[in-house]
Order: structure tokens, then sequence, then C-alpha cells
């Protein structure tokens, strides 16, 4: 998937560029500061480590076994790794993080799984998407299907409901695949299903997914993911794979107590849903202009927005990072946990004017220059 920065000029604003632009939530930098408080046990020996199983366990509904790694690359390389064998395969979505943006991650953790991907509508994947692939017969020349890779909510912010996820995680499972769901922004899905009537317990284990690569890093946390095992067999030993791959935290109490402090209190979920809110916002207004079209309707916090390449010259002018996501004019703006509805008010002001063709003013805040954001 193509990913060319529009590079833009003075003022400098990522609000819309990407959910790992925004900083840490309140409630995670109050638990930081709990936490900092005198010496603990280390390597997750701690009080807030040794919670975090309880913690998880309360919000799915089930026992689970909880490890925190640093980044979302590692969660998903590890997860997979401890799901297949190097002579099996990897299942996935053609434009999935884990095969575009991994930097051949998954196929190094597992020693040589190859990753084998797939189209699908809406960014996802269907049961007729995959039998193909499980039809193949050439013995052992062809290496056997081991893991199925979902992502929730996807690459193009829609989503999978929990009759699909079962359904796939079904034939999965008659043919011998683990179950891995890619939950960079799981807080955004499940914020959208729960206004559906859903919990998170319902699109995951109650619907066959064995492990769950939980996000927190665009959720509000500093930067962690939880990977949440549901089927506790598949899990065994797994802190030690943690621990060969440099992902073992030995100040783990500052990670495990914004999780808890996010967890408890419904932080996560209020968080998601904002990032959800701020999207449907941008894309009411953007039906409404000319010579713009929404590529996909928005199910959580990204809009992808087809426009004139001038549109987007204009727009980058005026400071506005985003990325163009499909080489054809398409691009994508992605809320995050902090976006306000004066930020969306802001873009949405300067790109009526790019749109109309008027004189650029003046309008939005100001803010510092950040770093370049990653493309996720």
């Amino acid at each position: 998937m193509p990913n060319t920065k529009i590079t833009p000029a003075p003022r400098a604003d990522f609000t819309f560029a990407s959910d790992n632009t925004a900083g840490i939530c309140p409630e995670a930098w109050a638990a930081l500061a709990a936490a900092n408080t005198g010496s603990v046990e280390s390597y997750g020996a701690d009080a807030w480590s040794s919670d975090l199983n309880r913690c998880f366990g309360k919000v799915f509904g089930t026992a689970c076994d909880v490890h925190l790694v640093y980044n979302g690359t590692a969660a998903n390389a590890l997860a997979v790794a401890q799901l297949c064998r190097s002579h099996q395969s990897i299942l996935c979505h053609q434009q999935a993080h884990v095969d575009t943006d991994e930097c051949g991650a998954p196929e190094f953790f597992t020693g040589g799984s190859k990753l084998v991907a797939l189209p699908g509508a809406h960014g996802k994947l269907w049961p007729a998407d995959i039998e193909p692939v499980l039809r193949r017969e050439r013995g052992v020349h062809f290496q056997k299907p081991g893991a199925l890779s979902l992502t929730q909510s996807t690459e193009w912010s829609t989503l999978y409901t929990p009759a699909e996820v079962r359904a796939l995680a079904k034939l999965a499972h008659a043919n011998g695949m683990a179950v891995h769901m890619d939950g960079a922004r799981f807080a955004n899905a499940a914020a959208a299903l729960a206004e559906r009537g859903f919990t998170p317990a319902d699109f995951t284990w109650r619907a066959g997914v064995d492990v769950l690569c939980f996000g927190g890093t665009k959720n509000g946390l500093s930067s962690s993911v939880a990977v949440v095992f549901f089927n506790l067999t598949l899990g065994r030993d797994f802190a030690h794979r943690v621990k060969q791959a440099g992902q073992l935290d030995s100040k783990m109490r500052f990670a495990a107590a914004q999780w808890i402090a996010l967890l408890s209190d419904g932080t996560w979920l209020r968080n998601g849903a904002n990032a959800n809110a701020r999207a449907r916002q941008l894309a009411t207004t953007i039906r409404t202009l000319p010579t713009l079209r929404l590529i996909m309707e928005p199910e959580a916090n990204g809009v992808f927005v087809q426009m004139p390449p001038k549109v987007a010259t204009a727009l980058a002018a005026r400071g506005w990072h985003f990325y163009d996501f499909t080489g054809e004019h398409g691009y994508r703006l992605m809320c995050a946990w902090d976006t306000t509805q004066q930020d969306v008010a802001a873009f949405l002001a300067d790109l009526r004017t790019a749109v109309g063709a008027e004189p650029a003013t003046k309008t939005g805040k100001k803010k510092p220059p950040a770093k370049k954001p990653g493309a996720r």
C-alpha cells in the first residue's frame, strides 16, 4: 500500500496524520506518576503487573494470559510465532499491517513462516477469500496454513462483526489454524461495536479468537501493547519468547499501571469513542463537499477520502499532515483519543476554502512542530 507523505509548509499540524501522534492521556499520565514512588520488584513481579490477568479478565469476562511488549510490530510478530511453525503460513489481508509494515518481523520471528496476503472487500477477509488457499494441494511443496490473522478495526477503518469473526474462526479451526487478531485500534472497534450492543468478548474469544494484540499506544498510553491469550494452552512459555526478543520491560510497573488505570474505569472505551465520533464529524461534512468522495464509510476512527491533488496541496500548504494511502489521490485522515471538535472544525474550514478555490485565510489552532509520524 503506498504511503506517500504530503509534505507541509510552515505550520505543522499532525492532528489527522496518525493516532500515533497524540500524547499520553491524563489517566495514563496520572498512573505513571502514581507508580513512580519508591522501589519495587522488577521484570513484572510488581503489584501492578501481577494484577494484569485479573484486570483484562474482567474486561473480557474470561481467564486471560497477558504479556506486555513495547510495540505492535513485536506483539504481532511474537504472537504469530507462537502460533506457527517455520514450515507453516499465515493468512492475512493484503493490506494488513503484518504484511505491509512490519519489515519482515513475522517471518523473522517465526523462522520462515510465509505470509499469504489475500484480497478482500472493505479491508476484510471473508471465508470465500480463504477457501481457495485451503484447497491448494501440493503436499510438502507448499507451506501449510498455520494461522489466520485478522485486523480489528481494519486498515480501512471497517469492522468485523462478531458473526463475521465467528465464521472465519470456525473455518480456520476446522483446517488446523489458530486465530490471531491485530488490535492496534481494538479500542476503536470495541467502542463502535458497543453502540451495536456487543461486548469485547463477543468478537474475540467467544467468536474463536485465540490471541489478541491489544494496542494501547493509539489509545493514550505511552508505548505498550498487550498480547492477550484466550487459548491458554497456546500461550504456554510465551514469556520466554518475549524475553528472548528483548521485549521484557525491567520496569514493567509503569506500563502495567497505565493499562490498569484505563481498563478499570472505562477510559479506554471513552478514548476510542471520542476518536470515532470525530471521524464521523469529519465524514459528515466531507460528504457535502464537491469534488470529494468518501472511499469507505468510516466505522471506526479513520476517514478515507478521494480529493483532487490541488486540494491536498492546498491543505499541505496550510500545514496539515496526512497520508496518501491509495496512490490514486485517496487520503487518510486519522482521528485520535484527543482529537477535539475544534480540531475538526479548523481542518474543515481550510478544506472548504481549498475546495472552493478561495484565498486561504489563517484558521485553526497553532501547534509546535512535531516529529514525523510513522505510517500507521
